[in-house]
């Protein structure tokens, strides 16, 4: 019973990073084209993002080795990025116009991330899974950078606030490079740990072990 339980993890965590996936691709498209029409660094910028998102959660499904160490790395490639097109654009003075569809689809995309994140997030406790769990916190910081994406187009549509589209990436690229240290620190100790997430079929019963006998 408690190994189709396991199993049903598994399969569970398998089918959220999936989902993840599939949205993320949806947003590669969907973002950049809004921010390529209304000029919006911080829609492309997102879009990108997405990139990384894919990134993280094939690394969750494909294999757990060093997973943890992987994703602390998209997280610092993700905060370079954003610090990289943020003061660009700042020192640019780059204004970008008013995006409603833009706004409407961050909404429903923010929604969809923190969602995802707390069923990852359960999953990943029930499980017993660090990579899951650091890869819900991506997914986490997904709806965090949309959020404030959302509401630096919010800002610059009412009140013409043109620098709080890059002013918000700068903030969740602070966010991100926090994360990324916490997992590497996170990964160093399970060099030499077992593996507590699957089942052991390496080690030998310790009764079987006294009992058996070499036979003649």
């Amino acid at each position: 019973m408690a190994k189709r339980t396991a199993e049903e993890l598994r399969r569970r965590g398998v089918r959220l990073e999936w989902a993840t996936n599939g949205w993320n691709t949806m947003e590669v498209v969907v973002t950049i084209s809004l921010g390529v029409q209304a000029g919006s660094l911080a829609l492309i910028a997102f879009g990108l993002d997405s990139v990384v998102e894919i990134f993280a959660s094939t690394v969750v499904i494909r294999s757990v080795h060093r997973s943890l160490r992987l994703i602390a790395i998209a997280f610092w490639v993700l905060a370079g990025f954003l610090i990289v097109m943020s003061v660009r654009g700042l020192v640019r003075g780059d204004r970008p116009d008013s995006s409603p569809l833009g706004v409407g689809y961050l909404a429903l995309t923010a929604f969809a991330m923190f969602g995802l994140a707390r069923l990852k997030r359960t999953t990943a406790a029930e499980m017993g899974s660090e990579p899951l769990q650091a890869e819900a916190a991506m997914t986490f910081l997904d709806g965090c950078l949309s959020t404030g994406i959302l509401v630096a187009l919010l800002l610059n549509t009412w009140f013409g606030w043109w620098w709080t589209d890059a002013a918000a990436a700068l903030l969740v690229a602070g966010f991100a490079i926090n994360e990324g240290v916490g997992h590497w620190r996170e990964s160093a100790p399970h060099d030499d740990a077992p593996d507590h997430s699957a089942p052991d079929h390496s080690a030998p019963d310790d009764d079987a072990t006294h009992d058996r006998s070499p036979s003649t």
